[in-house]
Order: C-alpha cells, then structure tokens, then sequence
C-alpha cells in the first residue's frame, strides 16, 4: 500500500482549473489583512495584556509574528512553485506524499472552521451588546451556544451572519472580496481613529511595570495572540483565481503579515499606554479604552465599526477553506461532490455549501470556550510541516527559479520556524493536546477508511 504517492511538482501537471483567474497582488493583500486584522485588534488585545503579558504584550506579537514570518517565507516559496488551490494540503501532498498531505489539509480544516465559529460568536456578542443599548434584547435561550447552567441553547445570531456570509462567499471571489476590501478599508480607519485620538491620552506610568508576568507571561501572551495572525494562508489557498501566483501570491502573504504586525503592535502599544492594563480583561478593550478617557462618541463608531469588519474574518476564512475543501474533493480524499464548479458564479458551490452549514452548527450549538487553543495547536503543527517541506524541496528539486519566489538561508530559517511552533506548541495546555490528539485520530480514521481508497492519485496510478 502506498500512502506517500506524490503529486508531480510541476503545476501543469496538475488538474485543469474550472475556477476563474481575476485576482492581483491588492486583493490578495486585503484578502490576508481581511482574515488577520479583526479579532486580534478588536478582543485579543485587552484579555492577552490583562492576563498574560501586561504591556510586554507587544513583546509577545513580535515573538509571534516572528513565528509568522518564518511560515509566511516557507509558504511564499510554496506558493510561487507550486500555484495550486488547496495551500498546505497540496504542499505537503507534493512534497511529503498523500498521507502527510492528508493530516495537513485535516489540521487546517479544524484551524478554520474553529476561528470561523469563533468569530461568528464574538460577532454576535457584539450585535447583541448593540441591540441591547437599543432596548431590543433577545430572548436569553438564543443569545449563545448550548449551556444549560447559563439558559442558553442556540446563537441565533451566529448561525443568520454565518449563513450570510456563506451566500456572499458563493457569488464568486471577485464579488465575495470586493465586499472585503471595502470592509477593510473601514476597518484601517478605524485603527487609526483610534491611534490619532490615543496617542495623545498615553500615560508612561501605564507601561510599569512592563512585564508584570515575567518572561513566562510574555511567551503564553504569545501562543495566545498566535490566534490574531490566522488567516495569512488564506492567500495561498487562491492560487488558481489569481492572474499572475508566481508573483503576487509571495506579495500578498508577506505583505498582509507586515501589515498587520505594525498595526497589532502600535494598537498594543497605545491601549497599554492609555489604561492600566489590569483594567482591559473585557470583549471590547479599544472601545472601552476610549470610554475610559471620556471620548464616547469615538467608542461609538468603533463599537459599530467591529461590528461590520469582523465580518471581513468570516469571508475571507470561509473563503479559504471552500478553495482547500475543493482541492481535497478533487482529489478524492473527500466526496467528489465537493469540487463541484458552479456554472455561472465559477465558485465551488457544493464546498461552500458544506463549510457554511458546519460552521453554523458550530457557532450556533457548541460551546468553543474550551476549544480557542486547539485552533492555535492545529495551526502550529501545520506550519512546521510546511517549514519542514521546504528542506525537503530543496533536497529533491533544488532551489527555484529566477522568476520564483527563494526562502533565504535555507535550511536554517525552516529549522527555526520549526523550532519556534514547537516551542510555542509546548506553552499550551494538556487537555489541548488531548483534544489534538483525538482530532489527528478521526483524520486518520476518515483517511483509511475512505481516503485511501478514492484517491484519484492511486487511481491514475493503478
């Protein structure tokens, strides 16, 4: 039995692509800043700095941007070598074989659909903190997901903007993604409002002591706000609507990643520097930091704001995701069905149709308090195989061409890639890893069980 046959390098090798070629290096840059700059600026900030780092919070983005950076390096080569859907599932498949192709697309597929459910909630946490201010509270039984101690049952709320979403990902990328700039481009107004009016209410005191927590508190500070870069990969997954991926793929990764580490830092630095940091372990620390200096009118728009570009997180992740279930689906390690091109839209309908639907059930019914790390774990792990897939690129096909993008001081940068996910992997807790590993243990189940005997790879072969 061969489970580590291996798709050719060459892209022209691959599947003939049914999806349509419209998107440039600006979309593609937007597209990443859309998933990565939201929950990170708008909640992350103010728990990470209240329980964790205190204002060395900042220490704990650059020691996961630094993380990020090494992956995004590892994932540009990829992506201008190999410019296929399905981003790190197809990396691995070509470089490693199908088995470590499979666990690496069954990784991402939690990692999204995880931050997809999560950031729907915290969408309707802030709807519903909205509507309450209007006087129109819901009934206590639909605000949240399933907890019986509490009252709550189902997130109504979270379960409509998913399907939202859902239907506005299905109208093709062009339509799905000129909506998500547009969100974008709000969004960076927003943080700068908030920086422009901030700046000017920083008190130094505020950043003393500077790590209250010690050096530990600043490294968990760092596994945790690792949640607020999710989203860069979201880029490669787009190879095939993309007219030129050699190129602009490379630019959109790392420049959606350089982008959002200057904003996460300068926010992290400003919201530090105006509150106390022991007082920002709330759901909304930029809004209430300008409440906390009287400027409510400002709060306001930024209340309102995050409320519309959070959804920017859900498009660009559902995005994503659909682009990497097509790819699996094509491949036959998931149901034929699921790389279904529509006609008209050129969009994977059925893909988008089965992670809309999981991602309600998800945001809506379970609770995932508990589950935010695995989220973290599974993206973790799925970077270092991507660094690890570099070395071996290197070794059996030698370095890219000129017109391809070149991870530098190979193979040291992918060794310490590695090195800085396992380390942050480690700073987790046990019952993450057991959920971990019981994740990896379906995955294999569904590859043995059906996987293996679908692949059109091992049918081609046969």
């Amino acid at each position: 039995m061969d489970y580590m046959r291996k798709k050719p390098l060459d892209p022209t090798a691959h599947h003939s692509s049914k999806l349509k070629k419209e998107l440039k290096t600006m979309d593609l840059i937007l597209l990443g800043l859309g998933a990565m700059v939201g929950t990170g600026i708008f909640v992350i900030t103010g728990t990470a700095a209240a329980k964790y780092a205190g204002p060395s919070l900042i220490i704990s983005f650059a020691i996961a941007a630094f993380s990020c950076v090494l992956s995004a390096l590892c994932y540009a080569e990829f992506a201008s070598r190999v410019p296929i859907a399905g981003g790190a599932y197809s990396y691995a498949y070509t470089i490693f074989g199908e088995l470590i192709g499979w666990i690496t697309g069954w990784l991402v597929v939690c990692e999204y659909l995880l931050a997809n459910a999560s950031v729907a909630s915290g969408w309707s946490g802030y709807v519903h903190g909205f509507l309450d201010g209007l006087g129109i509270p819901f009934p206590n039984a639909l605000r949240a997901s399933y907890n019986a101690e509490n009252g709550t049952y189902v997130d109504v709320i979270a379960i409509c903007i998913t399907f939202i979403v859902m239907f506005v990902v299905m109208q093709g990328a062009k339509k799905a993604l000129r909506l998500n700039n547009i969100m974008v481009i709000i969004k960076f107004a927003l943080v700068i409002l908030f920086l422009v009016v901030g700046v000017f209410y920083v008190k130094p005191d505020n950043w003393t002591p500077f790590a209250p927590f010690g050096m530990a508190g600043i490294t968990t500070g760092a596994a945790i706000v690792f949640f607020a870069f999710l989203g860069f990969d979201a880029v490669s997954m787009a190879a095939e609507e993309v007219e030129n991926p050699q190129r602009d793929i490379p630019r959109g990764i790392i420049g959606s990643l350089a982008i959002a580490t200057i904003l996460y830092i300068g926010v992290t630095l400003v919201l530090t520097g105006m509150v106390p940091f022991s007082n920002l372990n709330v759901k909304d620390p930029v809004a209430f930091a300008m409440r906390f200096i009287d400027q409510n009118f400002v709060a306001g728009l930024i209340s309102v704001g995050a409320i519309l570009t959070l959804l920017t997180v859900l498009i660009s992740m559902m995005y994503g995701l659909t682009r990497m279930i097509y790819a699996i689906g094509r491949d036959g390690l998931l149901p034929k069905g699921l790389s279904k091109v529509d006609s008209k839209t050129k969009t994977p309908k059925n893909a988008t149709l089965v992670i809309g639907i999981t991602s309600a059930i998800l945001s809506g019914l379970v609770p995932l308090e508990n589950l935010a790390q695995l989220t973290n774990i599974v993206t973790l792990m799925a970077f270092a195989i991507i660094a690890a897939g570099i070395i071996k690129l290197r070794k059996d096909f030698g370095d890219p061409k000129i017109n391809e993008f070149k991870v530098p001081f190979v193979p040291v940068f992918p060794i310490v890639s590695m090195l800085v996910c396992f380390y942050l992997m480690i700073q987790l807790e046990l019952s993450t890893w057991i959920v971990f590993g019981i994740w990896l243990v379906l995955g294999l189940a569904i590859y043995f069980l059906y996987g293996y005997r679908n692949s059109e790879l091992g049918k081609n072969k046969e």
